[in-house]
């Protein structure tokens, strides 16, 4: 729970009170490798803190996986649009490692919302963070090379590449896993 607690006082200035009053609110699960923590077509209601682990948000087209995105420890993952409309989700989540999340249901995030005003702002500072990655995730496929996003996330987040199966990075980046190997080897 620390690392949830530090995860949320960084970004707001908050009093002890009511970070413990937001936290309490969370309650701990453990996934194993292979689980699913949101299915597509289904809807969300809830939203998980990764302590540890790594998850990734993927759909499947014409019988091929499509990673989106993978979250590792520190972040917030859940499928936004159905959160919070409560629509059908487009996306599956599962673990790709054991992880340990700490969750919050729905109705407990709308009451955070209205009862804690610091919840409110940082849950706010979460949304922008998630349109801003959606957005520069949406330039780089429009405007970088497969090398500059291999690139760019090997500077960001070196460790993926240890924990990650390398199939789901390469979907992730948008390319096939041998132009992933290659970029990998020749640094090309």
């Amino acid at each position: 729970m620390k690392q949830l607690k530090n995860c949320i006082s960084e970004q707001v200035h908050i009093d002890t009170f009511s970070l413990e009053k937001i936290v309490s609110s969370f309650k701990k699960v453990t996934l194993n490798k292979g689980d699913y923590f949101l299915k597509s077509g289904t809807l969300c209601k809830k939203m998980a803190f990764i302590e540890s682990g790594y998850l990734r948000m993927f759909d499947i087209v014409d019988g091929k996986e499509i990673t989106l995105w993978i979250g590792s420890s520190n972040m917030f993952i859940t499928s936004v649009s159905s959160f919070v409309f409560q629509t059908h989700n487009f996306w599956n989540i599962q673990a790709i490692t054991n992880a340990d999340l700490w969750l919050l249901d729905r109705e407990q995030h709308f009451e955070l919302c209205k009862t804690q005003p610091k919840w409110l702002e940082f849950d706010n500072i979460l949304l922008a963070r998630s349109f801003a990655l959606l957005e520069r995730k949406m330039f780089q496929q429009l405007h970088t090379t497969a090398q500059q996003r291999f690139q760019s996330l090997l500077e960001e987040e070196p460790e993926l590449f240890n924990r990650v199966p390398l199939q789901y990075i390469a979907s992730m980046l948008g390319i096939t896993p041998e132009s992933l190997s290659r970029l990998r080897r020749t640094g090309i």
